[in-house]
Order: C-alpha cells, then sequence, then structure tokens
C-alpha cells in the first residue's frame, strides 16, 4: 500500500483560539512543511524545531513515524500550497496557501488542484492507498464546508476544549462574505471549497477519486476533516466504498462521528493506541485532549493494528523517535 501526505496552509489557522497546531499563530504556517520533513526523515530539516502545541504537545507527525519505522510503508508527500518551503520530496498539485475563510475566496484554485491531484492519484498501482493530511485550521474550513453543503454534522478539535462557537461564528462570517448561504452549495461541492475550504481538501478529494478511478482501495486517514473531505466526494458523485481510520481521541471528541461516517457511507475503524498506560510527555498530552489525530496518525494506527504490530512496540517506538529528536538538536517546543 501507499501511505499520501497532503499538506498545505490556510491563513484561517492564525485566528485566535482556533488552532493548537503550533505554539503561536503565526508558527502554524511552518507546521505542514516541517511535518513532511518529520515523517520523510524522522527529524525537522529546514527548520530546527518540532511542531508543538502552545502546552509542548508533539505534532502528530512523530506518532505517524514512529509507525513507519516498524512497517516500512511506502510515503508519497503531495503540497496543496504552503506557505514556508519543506525539505521533503514532493509532488507539487498546489502553489497557494489558503485565504482566512472569511475572505470573499479562500481557495480560488481549488478545480485545478482537484484536477492535478486526480491525475496524480491514477498512477497508484498498489491495492489500497491511505490519505493523511497536515493543515492547522483545517477543522474549522471543514465546518465551512459542511455548512456550505448543508451537512449538520460536526468537528472535533486539536484544543482540549472544543471552540465550536468559535468555529461557528467564524464559519456564519464567512459565508456571509463568500455571500453563501447554508446548503446553496450541495450541487457543486468544489465551490464549497473555493468558497470557504482549505487548499488541501481538493488536493485529497484528487487523489481520493484518482485512485478509485484505477480500481486502488481508499483510506482517509485522519477526522473530520476527513470527514468533510468523504462529504465533499459524495456530493460530488462519487459512490465507491471508502473508509475512515482516525483515533480514539477523535472518536471521544465528536458526539455525532458514527452518525456522519454513516451517512456518508465510510466504513471506520478507530484506533486506541493505549498512551493512558505511559507517563511520556510525548503522549500524556494526548490523553489530555491535545492535538488527537492529524498527519495520518489514525491511519498509521491502523495499519500497525492490522499487521500485528502491538500498540506496546507503537508506544515504544514512539518514545524513540521523540528522543532522536531531542538527542539530535531538534528543539521540542514550537517558540
Amino acid at each position: 500500500m501507499t501511505f499520501v501526505l497532503v499538506a498545505g496552509s490556510t491563513a484561517t489557522a492564525t485566528i485566535d483560539g482556533i488552532s493548537a497546531a503550533g505554539a503561536n499563530p503565526d508558527r502554524t504556517y511552518h507546521t505542514p512543511a516541517a511535518d513532511l520533513e518529520l515523517v520523510t526523515y524522522g527529524r525537522p530539516v529546514f527548520t530546527d524545531v518540532v511542531p508543538m502545541s502552545p502546552t509542548g504537545c508533539p505534532t502528530p507527525a512523530v506518532i505517524t513515524r514512529a509507525v513507519r519505522d516498524l512497517l516500512a510503508f511506502e510515503t508519497v508527500a503531495i503540497e496543496a500550497g504552503l506557505t514556508v518551503d519543506t525539505a521533503a520530496p514532493i509532488v507539487q498539485v498546489g502553489d497557494q496557501a489558503g485565504a482566512d475563510i472569511r475572505e470573499a475566496e479562500a481557495v480560488p484554485d481549488a478545480r485545478q488542484i482537484f484536477d492535478r491531484a486526480r491525475a496524480v492519484g491514477r498512477t497508484f498501482s498498489n491495492d489500497a492507498v491511505s490519505i493523511g493530511e497536515s493543515v492547522p485550521g483545517g477543522t474549522t474550513t471543514a465546518l465551512g464546508v459542511l455548512r456550505a453543503l448543508g451537512e449538520p454534522y460536526g468537528v472535533s478539535s486539536s484544543l482540549p476544549e472544543n471552540p465550536l462557537g468559535r468555529k461557528g461564528a467564524v464559519v456564519d462570517t464567512a459565508l456571509e462574505a463568500s455571500g453563501i448561504a447554508a446548503g446553496e452549495a450541495a450541487e457543486d461541492p468544489l465551490r464549497a471549497v473555493r468558497l470557504v475550504g482549505d487548499p488541501v481538501m481538493p488536493a485529497v478529494m484528487g487523489v481520493a477519486a484518482g485512485a478509485i478511478d484505477t480500481g486502488v482501495d481508499v483510506t482517509l486517514a485522519g477526522g473530520t476533516q476527513m470527514v468533510a473531505v468523504a462529504a465533499l466526494l459524495r456530493h460530488l458523485g462519487v459512490d465507491a466504498d471508502l473508509a475512515l481510520a482516525t483515533t480514539v481521541f477523535v472518536d471521544e471528541d465528536t458526539d455525532d462521528l458514527r452518525e456522519a461516517t454513516d451517512a456518508f457511507g465510510l466504513d471506520l475503524t478507530v484506533t486506541d493506541p493505549g498512551f493512558e498506560t505511559t507517563d511520556h510527555v510525548a503522549m500524556q498530552q494526548y490523553c489530555q485532549g491535545e492535538a488527537k489525530e492529524g498527519v495520518g496518525m489514525g491511519g498509521a494506527l491502523a495499519l500497525a493494528a492490522e499487521s500485528d504490530v502491538s500498540m506496546r512496540d507503537v508506544r515504544g517506538q514512539i518514545e524513540s523517535v521523540y528522543g532522536n529528536l531531542t538527542d539530535t538538536g531538534g528543539a521540542i517546543d514550537g517558540a
């Protein structure tokens, strides 16, 4: 199988109180580029700082890299529009970061990104592909497209307390700024992305649709951002089998996750890595409600479980990856 990571940026992440994918809002621009480097090389390259939440919770890229060390799966990194360059080898389908969704158009080139990514997806000849994402602010843009599609489902958060009220207010402002009413994009999902989405969405949609075109099984590796992608694909008319692999942290944070996955016909896998059994800093903060998902973490953990790799071994390798980051000079803070 192939593990695809799609990375991109959106100015929506810099809205105060929206994302914990960086020590401060401006640092969120560095996170996707560094995430690709961490999964590819096991360490950051163009930056000496490992992406962290404001309280020091490490990026899910650490977990995905740990599982990759154990399983040696192939990865493909796709850029949908980064603000900061990455040292990871990438396939570029977009070159412009997303605007704040409170502007009139968030992703002007959504259609072009989708078409390019679909062409990439058609090149995969493996039996299966898992697609993960790194886009700080992505649960807010996910809520935006869900509302534009007329879907009632909620989203999770990288913060311990999910600021759904704040996100909802941002989305209301975004819809008004774009001149679109809730549900008005139900027949035109790429319009929803163009107006209130982020550039990672059409890239994941395109890779998934292209892989499906050639008969490859697709797993969306992530949380409610991937639920929004599934909604977009269904509204686009893609009716093939789709799976969602996420973490127990997202499942516990999202009251209507199972209702949403049922509505969009997703085969749901929820993996519990047993982080509560360790007092290691890299895992304890996940138990306290931070991060929860991202960078294909849920998909990577599901692959480990399917391959009969114990979660004990996964936790041990996470400690090793984290230790290597500190030993090689990767600063474990997001400042």
